[in-house]
């Protein structure tokens, strides 16, 4: 990778393009300046691939040798908001510190999901000065705001279907190569999201008479929500495994060692035993067996000494694959208990539907991966947090989520959170990944 590669990403690093649940918040002009920098940077992708503008949002076509299904990879280059508050480098100032394999870039978006975007047209840039043309076409879709409503993966991928376009493949951000994650397992481990669970804010509304804190009932309304909160969490979801869930557990333990490895080789026959322990490992394995819910919103009185008259919370829960938002409804009013507690879903999103962990376009993935990362076991998962790619689910059946990067877990956890950041070499080597797949295209 040359220095002016890297050079590239940190200067798009530093466009702090941050979406906001509150549009009106956002600042778009921004966002402006980043599409406007793209051609600057990318003189040959720019020159030889159609673009098209959806709002915020980006659509390429870089035309195939033939007319065979396409290609789709998508990207966001929208973040979540962040000031330099507790960060060891400011989240826009994409600063490197150390060097070789040990380089690190930091910023806001190294991971999440700007680097992946860059990747992508670095691999794309290359290609195209090289004289390379696709064998089918392959469509670039650069979201702008994944983190908030994702109303511009909607709009791209209903004008790909108003057009009659049927991708073979699509990807975007997922999954990643990870290492000690899998109990018994010592190698690497390529996770490839073939779904996602569905994503519904639920929230539980409490109304009743107000008055002076001074003279309270004996319930008030923050008593009966906080009561309903404690019911919902002492009555967790029921455990499941789904199909993808038991082909990821036999394909890892085939390369386990220790007394786990006979349990996962015959994850079918001892299904039981497996939920329960998944359900102890870690807060990861027990989210990917179950329905979750976390509260992460609480209202109440808008003044110290005043009874609430509206007491409301709001549940993040993310529906399980074999799951459907009715069902979640229904299990948390019956977990609460209390007809008096309003349960309403806002912003419901089913689970997407489950692509293949085989065939051809799996094959094609799992082949660019291997190339880069021979040693790394590759395998399905339900992805567990939402993408873009769940609108492409309806002009397309190979729909995968994988970010080609090796991140440990203390990486992983920097994203949405301070310090996010991402070994240079290993940006370089998600480079060579998108390279090898748009060979094969």
């Amino acid at each position: 990778m040359t220095a002016e590669a890297l050079d590239r990403v940190r200067a798009l690093l530093r466009i702090p393009t941050m979406s906001r649940n509150a549009v009106e918040e956002t600042d778009w002009a921004v966002f402006d300046e980043f599409v406007a920098t793209l051609p600057q940077l990318y003189p040959a992708l720019h020159g030889a691939l159609e673009q098209e503008r959806h709002g915020h949002s980006l659509l390429y076509r870089w035309r195939g040798r033939s007319d065979g299904a396409p290609t789709v990879l998508m990207a966001h280059y929208d973040v979540v908001p962040a000031t330099e508050e507790g960060w060891t480098h400011p989240p826009f100032a994409a600063e490197l510190t150390g060097s070789g394999e040990q380089q690190l870039l930091w910023g806001r978006g190294a991971i999440d999901d700007k680097g992946a975007l860059v990747a992508i047209l670095e691999a794309v840039e290359a290609l195209v000065r090289e004289g390379f043309q696709p064998a089918n076409d392959v469509y670039l879709s650069f979201g702008h705001d994944e983190e908030t409503v994702g109303s511009g993966a909607r709009t791209i991928a209903s004008v790909l279907a108003e057009r009659g376009i049927r991708p073979a493949l699509v990807l975007d951000e997922g999954g990643a190569v990870v290492e000690r994650v899998f109990p018994g397992v010592s190698k690497p481990i390529a996770v490839i999201g073939v779904s996602e669970k569905g994503i519904t804010s639920v929230r539980l509304t409490v109304e009743q008479i107000g008055g002076h804190a001074s003279t309270p009932p004996k319930t008030t309304a923050t008593v009966r929500l906080a009561r309903a909160i404690t019911r919902l969490n002492d009555r967790p979801f029921p455990a499941r495994l789904t199909e993808t869930n038991l082909r990821m557990v036999e394909t890892l333990g085939a390369h386990a060692t220790g007394p786990l490895r006979a349990v996962f080789t015959r994850a079918r026959r001892l299904q039981p035993a497996l939920r329960v322990v998944f359900g102890r490992l870690s807060d990861e394995t027990r989210a990917i067996v179950r329905t979750t819910t976390a509260v992460t919103q609480l209202r109440g009185s808008l003044a110290a000494n005043a009874l609430p008259e509206r007491a409301e919370a709001v549940v993040n829960t993310r529906i399980a694959v074999g799951s459907s938002v009715a069902e979640t409804l229904d299990h948390i009013r019956r977990a609460i208990r209390d007809d008096a507690v309003r349960v309403e879903a806002v912003d419901a999103s089913e689970p997407s539907p489950v692509s293949p962990a085989d065939g051809p376009e799996w094959d094609r993935l799992a082949t660019a991966i291997g190339a880069v990362h021979p040693r790394a076991v590759v395998t399905p998962y339900i992805m567990l947090g939402a993408s873009d790619s769940r609108h492409f689910t309806g002009i397309c059946d190979a729909v995968y989520r994988f970010t080609p990067f090796e991140l440990s877990a203390e990486e992983r956890g920097a994203l949405h959170a301070r310090d996010e950041r991402i070994h240079v070499a290993t940006w370089r080597r998600g480079i060579a990944v998108y390279t090898h797949l748009l060979r094969a295209s």
